[in-house]
Order: structure tokens, then sequence, then C-alpha cells
């Protein structure tokens, strides 16, 4: 399995950065901008070369410093296809299933529609690590915007069926303390989740990261990956519904919470 170093560090308020690093060829990927201040820095102190940028969506908490890095860097932009309108800077735009090579890095666009109808992941699988952007997070998913909830739910279930359990995943904010709150509330028995929350709360009281997670620890413990389980959908007095309206019932609580 190919090795990448990553360096995820805090940006604006609750958003992260991430560079990844290839080795084998130097190359240096970073995957959205918040701000490019903290990106600067990063490569500073590492001394690595910024050679490419891949933006997971539109929203300005991700691009709004896409322009001033790739004009300090020279880096080449690779973002969605329906937004090559929408975000200043991009050099190549891809759609759901794109495969592309970083030097002899595989690097696969998987579109996850409903937080914005551009979304896409990012999936590295010869490294095993994923960037999900606003679509997944620890213990939680993005806010339904542009989608709907159906769509948002299949997006959820093509990361659930298509990965690994030990695929890395980063994401786009710290939001794992207010997500584990909201797991408990409708998963109260669930070992795992008690066991995370508590590793959530003492990561956060020490203003360490609570990320990445992976995909097999998201699986045991994220009830928004959990809503074609007949056991939640009972719990939350759905028995019978269907995944997509029991995800629809979740991401309404979670949206009240």
């Amino acid at each position: 399995m190919a090795r990448l170093q990553i360096r995820q560090f805090p940006c604006l308020s609750d958003n992260y950065g991430v560079l990844a690093r290839d080795p084998e060829s130097g190359s240096v990927i970073a995957i959205d901008v918040p701000d490019a201040a903290p990106y600067l820095a990063e490569l500073a102190e590492t001394g690595w070369r910024l050679t490419h940028i891949l933006i997971t969506h539109h929203h300005w908490d991700h691009v709004q410093g896409l322009v001033p890095l790739k004009e300090a860097t020279g880096a080449r932009v690779i973002g969605p296809g329906l937004s090559r309108d929408k975000i200043s800077g991009l050099d190549e735009v891809v759609e759901d299933g794109d495969i592309f090579h970083i030097a002899e890095l595989k690097v696969e666009a998987i579109s996850t529609p409903g937080h914005t109808l551009d979304q896409i992941s990012w999936w590295f699988e010869q490294a095993g690590v994923i960037h999900t952007g606003d679509t997944l997070f620890s213990l939680g998913c993005g806010r339904v915007f542009e989608g709907d909830m159906e769509m948002m739910w299949a997006s959820l279930d093509k990361l659930n069926r298509r990965l690994p359990d030990d695929a890395v995943v980063y994401c786009g904010h710290e939001y794992t303390l207010s997500n584990a709150r909201f797991a408990l509330s409708v998963d109260p028995d669930n070992a795992a989740l008690k066991e995370r929350v508590a590793e959530v709360e003492r990561l956060r009281a020490e203003h360490m990261a609570t990320l990445p997670t992976t995909m097999g620890r998201e699986r045991a413990t994220n009830p928004f990956l959990r809503a074609g389980d007949p056991a939640l959908a009972a719990a939350l007095g759905m028995a019978g519904a269907s995944p997509a309206e029991v995800f629809a019932e979740l991401r309404g609580r979670k949206d009240r919470f």
C-alpha cells in the first residue's frame, strides 16, 4: 500500500486544512483551502512544495483561500465539474468516478451530493485515505442544503458500501463533540459509541483533534451510517421505515438538537 505523509491543522474557527505528501514523488496535495495563511505556514515549516489543490465543494469556507494559495505556489487546482463557474482558479474539473494520477498516486473523485450538489469525496485507494469534505463527519454528517434527504442518504450509503473498515477518513470540520452528544441521544445503549464519546470528550478537553477517523469506527458508532439498521429504526419508533426515511428523521432531529 502506498504511504502518504499527512499534516492536518486548524483553519478558521472549526475547519481543518489537510496537506498530503507522496514521499515517492514529492508531490504535495492540499485538500480545500479555508484560509491560505495556515497552508503557507505548514509548507514553510515542512519545506514541502505544493503541487496540487483538490476542492471538495464550492462553499466559501472551503475555497476562500484558494486563489492566494495558488498564486503563491503555482499549484494545479482540480475540483467538481458542477462548480466550474462558481470556483475561481480551477485548472481541471472532474465528475463522479473520474480517476487521475498525481505522479504514481491514483486519485478517484466520488460524487457525494446532498450537502451541496457538487460535493466530491477524494479517495486515495492505494493509501487507504479518503477526504469526505462536508458529507461524512466523525459521528455525524453534513447539513442538507442543496440536495434532499434521499440524496444525502444515498451518498452516505455509497461511501459505506464502497470503503473498507480500515479506510482513514479526513473531513472538513471539527464537529465531533456535538455529533457525539446527539448520537448518544438516539443510540444510548451502543457500547462502542459510549467508548468513543468518552475519548472525544477527553481529546477536546485537551484541545486535541478528534480526526481522522476510520470507516470501521464510523460504521459502529455513527447513527447516520446506520439508517438502514432495523434496530436503530425501531429505537426511533420507525420500524419498517426505509433507510432514507430513517435518515431524514435523524437529520431533522440533529438540526433541532
